[in-house]
């Protein structure tokens, strides 16, 4: 006999004692597994597994125990509306993260045309273009992997007014060329031993580290924002959670006026915005 979904939980839980969410852990994986959704785990429990999604079970729990993210063992994370395909080639998308696409929305007006640094996955420009479908969006990366990944998405979605680019940042961009650019960069001091630790031992260091004190990407766009957004054009940067008053200060020293810093959903300093000046 091959275990019951309520002893595969046990087994789960029981091997991933130590991790930070083993009720969560368990439970993505065991309906990656049986291709079900939660409910289906609490209302039939004695239903047993096949020997072939034991298997399954055993191995990603064997490797989740080992440390590697739960969205590289299932291949995908939800984000916003949509649920993206991931793997190790760039950033898992953060809830966090979403903060950034709430902060844009608002400012986002049919004709415009806003840029996506460093895109990744795909998540903040795909989860903007699916709700501003007036809006043409150029999504940038320097890791042609990562764009493969985020062109699949954005086909997975059918979503058309998204333009991926490889290039690094803005440099590749003629003056005043949008309305708004946002970013999640890379944000960690190189120092920084949390990258020693957690989901982040298994994603690329080009995609979190920058710099001794993390924030040169951070300055680069910034000094090219000024150059590349329309007059009254706006810029968002998500940054770390000691950052807040560099990353506002950084804006200032470029020209960038009505600066404001924001919270995200645990009410850590996560994101700054700043709108480049009118000109008569």
């Amino acid at each position: 006999m091959m275990p019951t979904i309520q002893e595969a939980r046990a087994f789960g839980l029981a091997e991933l004692a130590v991790s930070i969410s083993p009720d969560v852990d368990v439970q993505v994986l065991l309906c990656h597994v049986l291709a079900c959704n939660p409910t289906q785990l609490m209302t039939a429990p004695e239903t047993e597994l096949t020997e072939a999604q034991w298997q399954q079970f055993a191995e990603l729990i064997a490797r989740r125990k080992q440390g590697e993210p739960v969205a590289h063992l299932t291949g995908s994370r939800g984000f916003w509306s949509l649920d993206l395909e991931v793997d190790n080639s760039t950033l898992i998308p953060r809830p966090d993260t979403e903060l950034l696409v709430s902060l844009c929305l608002p400012k986002l007006k049919h004709g415009m045309t806003a840029a996506d640094l460093g895109t990744g996955t795909g998540a903040i420009a795909l989860s903007l273009a699916s709700e501003k479908p007036g809006v043409h969006f150029v999504a940038t990366d320097l890791q042609f992997a990562a764009l493969k990944l985020a062109q699949k998405n954005a086909d997975k979605h059918e979503l058309d007014n998204v333009h991926f680019l490889q290039m690094s940042w803005l440099g590749g961009f003629r003056p005043r060329s949008f309305d708004l650019i946002v970013s999640n960069p890379p944000y960690i001091r190189a120092d920084d031993p949390h990258l020693l630790q957690g989901d982040v031992r298994f994603e690329p260091r080009t995609a979190l580290v920058s710099g001794d004190d993390g924030l040169d990407d951070i300055r680069r766009i910034t000094e090219q924002a000024v150059d590349c957004l329309k007059p009254g054009g706006w810029l968002l940067v998500e940054h770390g959670y000691d950052q807040s008053q560099r990353v506002q200060d950084c804006l200032a020293l470029a020209g960038f006026e009505h600066i404001s810093a924001h919270q995200d959903f645990g009410g850590q300093d996560r994101a700054v915005m700043g709108q480049l000046a009118e000109t008569d």
